[in-house]
């Protein structure tokens, strides 16, 4: 475990709040000059706390819808296993490719403009590999809502609003030219990158692609400029915690309480699995199995089951198709 004190935790919520925001601009949100933030935003890298700078792009705004697939696996070794998940990260439309624990074994998340399409691609999927599928679920994911990670904070505020976006299916799609795809593209897994790179792999000026960057964010295709954090590297772990209700006019009183917890950073919403899709960020599964009381003990009766699971490792995780 690597450890960091306050200043570190002060850095990655503000590089996650926008890491594209300059060093000076961080050092005036934590109390510290802009070499010094520098220095530890470089020792988080090189110590692995740190994985990569991604853009959360709005794909429902270029004209995609999501799909979801979760697959059980059944007489699995390690070889098909390998051979499942490279057919799945080969898929160039694939959004996130997650192996588990709990009660899925691995998690494909993928973008779909023409519904034919993607039964050809599940099709093909089921050809080769339906044998070692023991069940697949196949649900529509319509909504992604993301909050500040206010768990990093010495004194979490649980009581102001901690939404940081939301992403929706539906609306009109927004078209954008080939320069703006490749700005995506290029900032998609690298979202710190200086403006003056970008222009200079894309051969156009910086003032063009700073305003085609505003823009984009304009337009609602750029949600956010985020931060990968190896939680695991600071002793926390991600939890996804699924709720089934048996009073679904609960949902959005529930929702309500668990936005004011520090921990809970993700709310999924999607067509064809549960009534409530959580994931917190928490030091062990005490803390979960604690929440997970707590919210039985707050709405006595409306729960019909709870499930979680844990993250085992992400094979691939892109918000943005591949060119």
């Amino acid at each position: 475990m690597v450890k960091i004190d306050l200043k570190d935790r002060k850095i990655l919520y503000h590089l996650d709040l926008n890491c594209r925001k300059s060093n000076t601009q961080i050092g005036k949100k934590v109390g510290l000059k802009k070499d010094v933030v520098s220095y530890r935003i470089k020792r988080l890298q090189e110590e692995g706390v740190i994985n990569y700078f991604w853009t959360d792009i709005n794909t429902f705004k270029l004209g995609y819808n999501v799909l979801r697939i979760y697959i059980n696996f059944q007489y699995i070794y390690s070889d098909i296993k390998n051979e499942i998940i490279d057919f799945f990260i080969k898929c160039k439309d694939a959004w996130v490719i997650v192996s588990i624990k709990g009660d899925i074994d691995f998690d494909v998340i993928l973008w779909i403009k023409d519904m034919f399409e993607f039964y050809k691609f599940w099709d093909e999927a089921l050809d080769k590999f339906e044998d070692y599928f023991a069940r697949s679920v196949v649900s529509v994911y319509v909504q992604c809502v993301e909050y500040k990670k206010s768990f990093l904070l010495p004194v979490p505020d649980g009581k102001s609003n901690r939404e940081l976006y939301k992403l929706t299916c539906g609306g009109e799609s927004v078209e954008i030219d080939e320069i703006d795809y490749k700005i995506l593209n290029e900032i998609a897994r690298n979202a710190r990158m200086p403006l003056v790179d970008l222009a200079k792999k894309l051969n156009c000026s910086s003032q063009s692609v700073n305003y085609r960057i505003k823009n984009l964010i304009k337009k609602g295709i750029i949600a956010g400029f985020r931060v990968d954090i190896d939680f695991p590297k600071m002793g926390l772990h991600s939890y996804k915690l699924d709720i089934y209700l048996k009073e679904h006019k609960k949902r959005k009183e529930i929702i309500r309480y668990l936005e004011k917890k520090p921990s809970f950073v993700c709310l999924n919403v999607a067509v064809g699995w549960c009534d409530i899709e959580c994931e917190f960020i928490l030091e062990n599964l005490d803390e979960l199995s604690n929440i997970m009381s707590e919210i039985n003990s707050k709405f006595p009766g409306a729960i019909k089951k709870q499930a979680f699971w844990v993250t085992e490792k992400v094979h691939k995780d892109r918000s943005l198709p591949e060119i």
